[in-house]
């Protein structure tokens, strides 16, 4: 068989509900819009984590973070079976350009090429890596991570290194493109076998720059938060051990910014789809994917940045298109995760799928088939937190702190908690047994994966 050529398109901390095609009537983004109108729009999607590296960790092995190891800062073992070793060993070109925040020795992951990338290797993961030494040298004071009261106030008009890496991954996959699939230059195109061209931005990632036009356009149109946060301990817990006080205006350009990013994301994935075009590809035959790793908490309930298991940071964008395989202008509403996109893309492209994952084909979902879909999806922020959502309601455990649970049909803005709701308790004990199967809570049982 010709198994179809696949084009995963990524950016970094974009939240679910700021986007044309998810109802938004503020933010530009005409090429998302097409690409919904066109594909299947999953409107209940969730990462496996909420934060940068476990979260793509997962992405790419389609396993849970307590399946994988990666339950924190942490890489997969070198050599993990990914998404993309899994589609190279079927004569794949599994190709990456831009951010994939791998931190480990084994910086492929099964990519065949990676043109252009944040390659880099942490010290923890270099063998041998001598820690009484590095003791020796210090961070330059007032310099690493800004605090979220930083962010907020420098954000504006500007042009600062991630819209530059950015601009890089466009130029580099335009020239992959031509590369691989023309070279009239040298007659060595390399297209004759299938490819998976990944596309990963860093956009709309903090720090919050904008060009000058899109900030001004957003500025006085975004609608922004200014909530108090709540008073459970983790749900309110600051990222960065800090109260932010800023301005109405200070938030409002952070929230502009942010929204131009998203714009200059949505551009740059059309400026590659329309090079595929040039360089002679019909884009109904490819498999397209946009999604995002988490999402951003822009100052609602007042918190900042990501972490949390309220919906926009937890919840992402995902659209699928392929209208040779699928019919396209549909929405899904069951819940599904990131973890679900490795089987999925298995099956599409009709690759075996490995055992031992997290993963659940939403090919039944594009196809309008959902009587036997287990409508849950899991995320965990390090070893002890974790969510598991179930429909409409959403369970929340943390450890020593106390449970929580929203119900998003009563209470979408998720500020009420119904864990000690008489009415509610049927369904409780059910995610506290869940909860044990996953390892997790003071029933915990033993763990292998999700059981799907």
């Amino acid at each position: 068989m010709n198994r179809p050529n696949i084009l995963f398109l990524m950016s970094d901390e974009h939240r679910a509900d700021v986007s044309g095609f998810a109802g938004n009537p503020v933010v530009r983004t005409p090429f998302l819009d097409q690409l919904a109108r066109s594909g299947a729009v999953f409107n209940n999607a969730y990462t496996a984590s909420p934060i940068c590296v476990p979260g793509r960790q997962c992405l790419m092995s389609g396993q849970l973070p307590k399946t994988n190891g990666c339950e924190g800062w942490k890489d997969l073992p070198p050599f993990t079976n990914t998404f993309a070793s899994q589609f190279a060993k079927h004569a794949y070109h599994t190709v990456c350009v831009g951010k994939l925040h791998h931190e480990g020795p084994d910086q492929m992951q099964g990519w065949t090429q990676r043109p252009y990338s944040d390659t880099h290797v942490a010290p923890n993961a270099i063998e041998g890596f001598k820690h009484n030494e590095a003791s020796m040298y210090a961070k330059p004071e007032g310099t690493g991570k800004w605090s979220n009261q930083k962010e907020i106030v420098r954000a504006g008009i500007g042009h600062g290194p991630y819209q530059i890496f950015d601009q890089q991954v466009v130029n580099v996959t335009n020239q992959f493109i031509h590369n691989h699939w023309v070279d009239s230059f040298y007659d060595r195109p390399a297209g004759f076998r299938p490819t998976l061209l990944k596309v990963s931005l860093l956009q709309p990632h903090y720090p919050y720059l904008a060009e000058e036009e899109k900030f001004d356009y957003y500025l006085n149109r975004v609608s922004i938060y200014n909530e108090e946060t709540c008073d459970h301990p983790v749900l309110s817990f600051s990222q960065q051990h800090e109260p932010v006080e800023v301005s109405q205006r200070d938030i409002r350009r952070c929230t502009a910014a942010y929204y131009a990013m998203i714009e200059k994301a949505d551009e740059h994935f059309m400026t590659v789809v329309n090079e595929l075009e040039k360089a002679g590809h019909d884009l109904d035959d490819w498999i397209i994917i946009y999604t995002s790793d988490h999402g951003e908490m822009l100052g609602q309930h007042g918190i900042w940045e990501k972490t949390r298991f309220y919906e926009a940071s937890v919840k992402v964008p995902l659209i699928i298109r392929w209208p040779k395989g699928f019919e396209g202008g549909i929405e899904i509403d069951e819940n599904v995760n990131l973890c679900d996109l490795y089987a999925t893309l298995c099956e599409l492209a009709g690759i075996e799928i490995p055992d031992g994952l997290d993963s659940r084909s939403l090919v039944p979902l594009l196809n309008g088939e959902s009587n036997d879909w287990s409508n849950e999806s899991i995320s965990q922020y390090g070893s002890d937190h974790v969510m598991i959502k179930q429909d409409h309601l959403k369970y929340q455990y943390y450890g020593d702190a106390p449970e929580v649970l929203f119900d998003l049909e009563k209470d979408p803005s998720e500020s009420i908690n119904y864990i000690d709701t008489p009415s509610y308790q049927k369904e409780v004990v059910k995610f506290r047994e869940r909860l044990a199967t996953l390892g997790h809570g003071p029933n915990a049982q033993k763990y292998i994966n999700a059981g799907y």
